[in-house]
């Protein structure tokens, strides 16, 4: 073994066992509440999606209200059509964004981590 000469040498030695022993601990560290950034992903769409389907609502709700008004209100057949064509698409766009969420939950678990088998 050698020998230390020096007060150099001995903060030399401590600093390298310092970092041998830090090191070490952090291989042996597990990352329990570390999220990937794909769960982290997953939430953040999912917080979006339910964010995009309440504004939806609402907006469907209040513009299927004012298609009905003017459906029940108008004498002119022209309006009344238009109002029905209008009720029908915010029925029908309504449902398929409601209809998504269904279909991404059904399909993560197929494809969840990168495994799809097909």
């Amino acid at each position: 073994m050698y020998q230390l000469t020096d007060g150099r040498e001995k903060r030399r030695l401590g600093y390298w066992s310092l970092v041998g022993a830090a090191g070490a601990l952090a291989m042996t560290l597990q990352p329990v509440y570390a999220d990937t950034i794909f769960t982290r992903f997953s939430t953040i769409m999912k917080d979006l999606y339910g964010q995009l389907v309440g504004i939806s609502t609402i907006v469907a709700v209040t513009a299927a209200s004012v298609a009905l008004i003017i459906r029940m209100v108008s004498r002119n057949q022209r309006a009344v059509d238009e109002a029905t064509s209008w009720l029908k698409r915010i029925v029908v766009t309504w449902i398929i964004l409601n209809t998504l969420g269904f279909i991404v939950a059904y399909l993560q678990p197929l494809i969840e981590g990168g495994k799809y088998t097909g």
